[in-house]
């Protein structure tokens, strides 16, 4: 599974909606400090067109073997579409079923800066 997980990481920095979209279950949830509870498609897709851009930094991976969650803590550097940068440490929390697609995302971290920003590039928009 941690290379599900790398590539999901490969995936959301790349932008790639279509190989994210590819990991998850049809009826996978999101659930996001900014966006709430979504299912995955719509979260990816609200999510990449409000960015112009991610760098991530992994840090660690924590998975018990044998179980089908894990625990990723990473550094995002997210560039929103207005060009605004925001950098935050996160976790995010995987499940998956047996066909090992992620049916379930809980994304933790400090959304302090991030949603002022978010709310600035809506306010910009016409």
């Amino acid at each position: 599974m941690e290379n599900q997980i790398i590539a999901y990481l490969q995936s959301l920095e790349a932008g790639d909606y279509q190989k994210l979209a590819s990991l998850f279950a049809e009826d996978a949830v999101v659930h996001s400090p900014l966006y709430g509870r979504r299912p995955a498609g719509a979260f990816y897709r609200t999510l990449l067109s409000d960015s112009a851009g991610s760098r991530i930094q992994l840090l660690h991976i924590y998975h018990q073997p044998g179980s089908r969650r894990a625990a990723v803590n990473f550094i995002y550097e997210w560039t929103l579409a207005d060009g605004s940068e925001v950098a935050f440490d996160c976790v995010d929390l995987f499940e998956w079923n047996e066909e090992q697609q992620f049916t379930q995302l809980k994304i933790i971290y400090d959304a302090s800066q991030t949603r002022p920003a978010l709310e600035r590039q809506y306010n910009q928009r016409p």
